[in-house]
């Protein structure tokens, strides 16, 4: 999508610091940090949210979430534990029309999250 954030990033358009790469995935630090460590897993596939994934999506979801357990660990945050999100749509907390995973952690979190 030619306005997209994220397919500029994934373009390398736009640089950022990418910490993980694949033929289907991309992740990198968010740029507005809501924790030490708050990574953003994207799929290079744009689906702009969570209400337009469909069943030939499972897979690619399925990755980002095992992508969000592996980087858990490389960032050594699994052991303490970590948070991952989807935000959907304005209501949600959704700013990129892009849908990606949120990772965070490095400090303990509460809930409800607000």
């Amino acid at each position: 999508m030619k306005d997209c954030l994220f397919c500029k990033i994934i373009n390398k358009e736009i640089q950022t610091n990418i910490v993980y790469e694949d033929d289907r995935l991309l992740a990198f630090n968010d740029i507005n940090p809501q924790a030490p460590i708050h990574l953003l897993i994207i799929p290079k596939l744009h689906i702009s949210t969570l209400n337009h994934i469909g069943l030939e999506h499972k897979s690619l979801i399925g990755e980002m979430v095992l992508l969000a357990s592996k980087l858990a660990k490389d960032f050594d945050i699994s052991d303490n534990g970590y948070r991952t999100n989807f935000n959907c749509n304005s209501h949600g907390g959704q700013t990129v029309f892009h849908i990606h995973l949120h990772l965070l952690g490095g400090r303990k979190f509460h809930w409800p999250p607000g």
